[in-house]
């Protein structure tokens, strides 16, 4: 018998429990929101039996913005296909950056944070990661953000730059 079986009369093994494609107009949304956005799950325990990770994406309509959310003690991944995403976060919303196609932001664990689609004409287009099977959202209602938020840019600590 050979190492990739496990028996004649049963499937190959790895062809059920192995690599897995999920087609992007197959995703599920249904998963927790937070109002502004649409969130759908492609990859979490219950449509892989994904252990470690969740995978998704979300849309933001034009010029549209989300509410206030944390992710517990999740750490999130966000890759920007297109548009162009404005961030704030803090107790306040106090800071901002923007990232556009091609960019990735990282959110840590409990931090206040809104997504802001900074275009007024076409939505903005994300891919999500997190560092859980499942998708942990805390919608936060009762935050008074600053009116100008101070604009904070990305710094690599391990690559300086003249």
């Amino acid at each position: 018998m050979s190492d990739d079986t496990t028996a004649q009369t049963t499937e190959p093994r790895w062809k059920h429990d192995g690599v897995r494609v999920v087609p992007g107009d197959r995703l599920d949304a249904n998963t927790p929101q937070t109002p502004g956005m649409l969130r759908q799950a492609a990859i979490d325990h219950a449509r892989v039996g994904a252990q470690k990770l969740w995978a998704g994406t979300v849309r933001i309509d034009p010029d549209a913005k989300t509410g206030v959310h944390h992710h517990g003690s999740l750490e999130s991944v966000i890759y920007v296909v297109s548009g162009r995403a404005r961030m704030r976060w803090g107790d306040r919303l106090e800071f901002v950056a923007e990232a556009g196609p091609g960019d990735f932001i990282f959110v840590p664990p409990y931090v206040p944070h809104q997504e802001i689609n900074a275009n007024p004409d076409e939505p903005l287009m994300c891919v999500l990661v997190r560092s859980d099977n499942e998708a942990v959202v805390v919608n936060i209602t009762d935050i008074e953000p600053v009116e100008t938020p101070q604009t904070v840019p990305w710094i690599d600590p391990t690559h300086r730059h003249p």
